[in-house]
């Protein structure tokens, strides 16, 4: 699954399948995946290991 700014280069999807031969997907939207991402981290950061 490609999120983020990432998403939109072209042809990517098909360079990563072509390299891997696993499946590629584009998000329906990159670039609100990122930020629900950073936000649900955010509201997990007690959860989360601190070094």
């Amino acid at each position: 699954m490609l999120t983020g700014g990432g998403a939109f280069l072209k042809g990517l999807d098909r360079l990563i399948h072509k390299e891997t031969h696993m499946p590629v997907h584009i998000a329906e939207s990159p670039l609100d995946c990122v930020a629900i991402g950073a936000g649900k981290a955010l509201d997990n950061l007690d959860k989360m290991g601190r070094k």
